[in-house]
């Protein structure tokens, strides 16, 4: 009963167009023919290109230039005075020798490592337990270019004050320390 009903109600449709096939269209370009009054020694030598093929000239750039570290704006970096201040609290950390080298690695060029690591090591072999927590008292920054910050803090570590100045760039959407001092 109920195939019967679903037939009267398929026969009661008007009936659809039936499909028509159309060739796709052409979406080459045709080749275009070089003859022999159009082809000169420096119009062959101008391009080194071969018709068909995709015309990029990587012999420009670098791989470095193309991958590597991009400077980023001011506008694309956090405020640089709350991370200069986090990062010199850590730097300080590091050369006391609280705080694990390893943990500035992102944050610091390979020479500011270096530097870094180095006083981190002296501090252990020392082998003197800090007595007290390193504290940021001041901090300033300025901002001579885009990209690029510059800031000095006053630091507690124990019973000592010392002043650190460092350069802060703008590399891959994050600040990073290009140049340290610590007085």
């Amino acid at each position: 009963m109920r195939a019967a009903q679903t037939l009267a109600r398929h026969a009661a449709r008007p009936s659809l167009r039936p499909l028509t096939i159309v060739p796709a269209p052409r979406i080459r370009p045709p080749v275009i023919a070089e003859t022999e009054d159009d082809w000169t020694p420096e119009r062959s030598a101008e391009s080194p290109y071969v018709q068909d093929a995709l015309a990029v000239d990587f012999s420009l750039r670098t791989d470095e230039e193309v991958f590597g570290e991009q400077p980023t704006r001011r506008d694309d970096l956090p405020d640089p005075r709350d991370w200069a201040a986090h990062i010199a609290q850590a730097l300080v950390e590091v050369m006391a020798g609280v705080r694990p080298a390893p943990q500035l690695l992102r944050w610091t060029t390979p020479e500011v490592y270096a530097v870094v690591a180095r006083r981190a090591a002296v501090s252990a072999r020392r082998g003197m337990p800090p007595t007290r927590r390193t504290v940021v008292r001041s901090l300033r920054v300025c901002e001579p270019a885009d990209g690029v910050a510059e800031a000095s803090a006053v630091v507690v570590d124990g019973g000592r004050v010392r002043a650190l100045a460092m350069r802060l760039v703008g590399l891959d959407g994050r600040w990073r320390v290009e140049a340290l001092q610590v007085g």
